[in-house]
């Protein structure tokens, strides 16, 4: 298997994987109303019995992980293009 020709495929066709990923991600979500479960599940707060509930709060807790670590590597991390350039500027003797 070559890992070239695979990740290629996978860039050619990434509008084709959203669409799988969106469809698997909507299974998952409509299984959990039809799986029976053994024991009720213990309920740490109430929303925890509500079908497909674990889903959704992975998917938003994911966009949230994303998006706080975008927004600190913009504001906190990265620096201008000429950063290290004005260093050597201002401590030239």
């Amino acid at each position: 298997m070559d890992i070239g020709k695979t990740l290629e495929y996978l860039v050619a066709n990434t509008k084709t994987l959203k669409r799988m990923m969106w469809v698997i991600l909507a299974l998952l979500v409509v299984v959990d109303f039809f799986l029976h479960r053994h024991h009720p599940p213990l309920l740490a707060f109430g929303l925890d019995g509500i079908p497909g509930f674990s889903a959704v709060y992975g998917f938003v807790s994911c966009v949230l992980i994303i998006v706080v670590s975008k927004f600190l590597g913009h504001s906190w991390l990265s620096r201008p293009e000429n950063y290290y350039d004005r260093a050597e500027e201002c401590c030239d003797d």
